[in-house]
């Protein structure tokens, strides 16, 4: 066994001791401004990061860098409240090491959410976007390097990296629930800086509707791993250039704090309803 595969185990086999047995069928990763949810999971069992062996530590502000396992709407959860990003000084790889530990420990589903700038001028802040497919221009891959064959292939497909059977659950949660949800492509820039007008305008002609600096290397390597990943959007702000004004991190937690309640009812009806073939 290859020095990633040990450290992915022995992670792996650490969050199980800690939660004893418990059964988790979906995995979520909250974004910035969202991971309030994981305070309301029953029964739960709190774990920071910086105990995982192998684990990094999240720096992000919204992040609180700890998993929660427990219950959601009669189904089992770990939650990531905080991930990793590329713009902290993670290698891609590092950044999907939660993802690949939760592969490992026999987790076939994921629900991604993240905090968005929103490229697309006829929608607005506070809007949730169904993530349908992704651009990434960034060269750096989470897969670059040895390929780990417990993990999957070397070369795999991505046009259905977005489960389109998670779409349809994802709709008919909303439309149950009376809360518009946006469909479109989320592009990733590396960051932290945000992006300049220019690549803004750039971005829009390439076909995409929101931008971020995250979730795409986890799609990536959920991929090769053939894990079935949603991926939920919310539009924090107007991305660079569309409005006249300056951008900032305060804006997203303050969006993402305010549309935390539709997010939240969102999530738990996609949750609920999550196919059993999907589990």
């Amino acid at each position: 066994m290859d020095d990633l595969m040990k450290k992915l185990h022995e992670s792996a086999e650490y969050i199980s001791g800690r939660i004893g047995g418990r059964k988790v069928e979906i995995a979520m990763v909250l974004g910035s401004g969202l991971g309030e949810l994981g305070e309301k999971i029953e029964n739960p069992v709190f774990i920071d990061y910086r105990d995982i062996p192998h684990f990094p530590v999240s720096t992000v502000p919204g992040h609180k860098g700890r998993l929660v396992v427990g219950e959601l709407e009669g189904k089992g959860v770990m939650c990531m409240q905080g991930r990793f990003h590329f713009y902290e000084g993670w290698s891609m790889d590092e950044c999907v090491y939660p993802i690949r530990t939760m592969f490992i420990m026999g987790i076939k589903s994921l629900l991604l959410t993240n905090a968005a700038g929103c490229i697309n001028t006829s929608w607005k802040p506070g809007d949730l976007m169904l993530i349908t497919d992704h651009i990434k221009l960034i060269p750096e891959s989470p897969n670059r390097g040895p390929n780990h064959d417990e993990l999957g292939p070397r070369f795999f497909d991505m046009c259905n990296a977005y489960d389109k059977d998670l779409m349809v659950t994802a709709r008919k949660a909303a439309e149950k629930k009376g809360i518009g949800l946006r469909e479109g492509v989320y592009m990733l820039f590396s960051g932290p800086n945000f992006e300049t007008p220019a690549e803004i305008r750039f971005a829009r002609l390439a076909g995409a509707d929101a931008c971020g600096m995250s979730t795409v290397p986890e799609v990536i390597a959920a991929s090769q791993m053939r894990m079935h990943v949603l991926g939920l959007s919310c539009m924090t702000n107007m991305a660079a250039g569309i409005l006249d004004q300056s951008l900032n991190h305060e804006e997203v937690i303050e969006t993402g704090n305010r549309v935390k309640g539709t997010f939240e009812s969102l999530v738990r009806e996609i949750v609920r309803t999550w196919p059993k073939e999907k589990i």
